[in-house]
């Protein structure tokens, strides 16, 4: 998977999107400001999830934070190697370490979300 390819909410996670399926996954840059990740409270096969809404949390040694979704839709799969082992997304953000997989409600809302190249200016913005 391309991380230039994909498109990220300003929240940090990022979506893949494959026809009417997103995989859904936090971004490196998140993971990497988190520091070392204690657990992570992901959403059932099945759950709905609204565009703009916490959908699980990850805990750190730092701190809690919420998980965004990016865009909306119905849960459909749930990495379970990450729900086990956060270290999973630790070591691999974009293959490995993708959240969940959904299949989306609203394709237009893909329209609000970054690409690359404004994600990556964003970060650059929000480190000064």
């Amino acid at each position: 998977m391309d991380p230039k390819s994909f498109l990220y909410a300003p929240s940090h996670e990022w979506v893949a999107i494959d026809g009417d399926t997103a995989v859904v996954g936090l971004s490196k840059f998140a993971v990497d400001q988190l520091t070392d990740l204690l657990t992570i409270d992901l959403p059932k096969v099945g759950d709905k999830l609204t565009a703009g809404k916490s959908f699980g949390e990850v805990e750190s040694v730092k701190s809690v934070n919420d998980l965004y979704a990016p865009i909306g839709g119905e849960v459909v799969e749930v990495n379970q190697a990450v729900a086990d082992d956060v270290q999973v997304l630790s070591e691999d953000p974009y293959a490995k370490g993708w959240l969940v997989k959904i299949k989306v409600a609203d394709p237009a809302e893909a329209a609000k979300l970054l690409d690359h190249a404004a994600y990556e200016k964003k970060i650059a913005e929000d480190e000064h």
